[in-house]
């Protein structure tokens, strides 16, 4: 598995920029100079007309960086939720704007702590003029300070679980940001108390949709981990290399290279893992559910691991407030957790092949 000559460009270009650029104000020159936030919306809708590998580049760079711009939850969520209900209307007028970065969007979706679209309690009842009333709290709701132009929302209906565009400002919708361990990603709490919905697509497949788009964000998020665990590495060998003890670096110490290498092995198995759940979303859409599966279970524990390496090899600096180990150890435990636990997509692989897990 390897990436198109295109595709180590792209790396190179969204490299250059986010090292130039401070955080937030990336996300101009990302979208108008590269079209990052367009990367796998179709050109009839104005994206780039990629898929989930050019999305892998993207956020492997951003995970390096623990960049907090609304990638995942716009570029990924929100624009995947959208091509999944296939609804063209939709589509043609809220694309565009997503894929120029004009606007923001993002996707409530988790209840209760889970992510499983049977978790869904919040409730759409008809109302007048073929709307639907909206009823019910969102959680772990991938937010940006500002707020966001596009809220897509899942609820269930006598049809089963749905998909709905609502107004992030119409009546009876509030936003509550969260405080999260992980400060470079906002999250937020959406509450809905009889908001005005718009249906998407076919009423009762959101279910089948938001499997999908799980998958999806389990993807980009496994690059994005992978990403953030090789800067990890590098920081640290980079210190090992300079860090002086007993009239040596530390880095020529026979058990800093067996941990060393051991972190080496955790990245680049993860990138595998990470590689191939894109190919998959690309190539081999029936063997999406595994592979991202995979991905996210193997990524966010090498991910963890290798943070917690940087900070040990670091010594005391590695647990002070300058230094950034703390947040990449920070967005590692967030990540982990984000669209559900290592556990919890074990179980997925496990229920696929027949088996149990205890």
């Amino acid at each position: 598995m390897r990436l198109t000559q295109e595709q180590e460009e792209l790396r190179s270009a969204v490299r250059a920029l986010l090292t130039q650029h401070h955080h937030y104000s990336a996300w101009a020159p990302l979208t108008t100079q590269i079209g990052a936030a367009g990367l796998a919306v179709p050109e009839e809708y104005g994206g780039a007309g990629g898929g989930a590998r050019d999305v892998h580049v993207l956020m492997e760079e951003l995970g390096r960086s623990l960049s907090p711009l609304p990638c995942l939850g716009s570029s990924v969520l929100t624009v995947g939720a959208l091509l999944a209900t296939g609804d063209r209307e939709a589509c043609g007028r809220l694309l565009p704007g997503l894929a120029a970065g004009t606007s923001v969007g993002t996707l409530a979706w988790a209840e209760q702590g889970s992510w499983d679209p049977e978790a869904i309690r919040t409730e759409a009842v008809p109302s007048f003029g073929g709307g639907h009333l909206i009823t019910g709290a969102k959680e772990y709701v991938l937010d940006r300070p500002g707020g966001v132009d596009v809220l897509l929302v899942a609820a269930r209906t006598a049809h089963g679980v749905s998909l709905f565009e609502v107004a992030p400002d119409a009546a009876g919708v509030r936003c509550e940001p969260v405080v999260t361990m992980d400060e470079t990603r906002a999250q937020a709490r959406w509450l809905l108390d009889g908001a005005e919905g718009r249906p998407l697509g076919v009423a009762g497949d959101g279910g089948r949709h938001l499997e999908h788009v799980r998958d999806l964000a389990c993807t980009a998020l496994a690059a994005e981990q992978v990403g953030a665990a090789e800067r990890c590495l590098e920081l640290t060998v980079e210190h090992a290399r300079n860090r002086v003890q007993f009239g040596r670096p530390i880095g020529s110490f026979q058990a800093v290279k067996h941990r060393l290498a051991d972190a080496y092995v955790l990245v680049e198995s993860a990138r595998s893992a990470a590689l191939g759940a894109a190919f998959a979303a690309d190539e081999d859409p029936v063997a999406l559910p595994r592979a991202a599966a995979v991905a996210k279970s193997v990524c966010s524990e090498a991910f963890s691991a290798v943070a917690g390496e940087m900070i040990q090899l670091h010594g005391g600096i590695g647990i002070t407030w300058e230094h950034d180990a703390h947040r990449y150890f920070k967005r590692a435990h967030g990540a982990g957790e984000l669209f559900g636990p290592p556990a919890r997509h074990r179980a997925r692989l496990a229920a696929g092949l027949g088996l149990t897990t205890h």
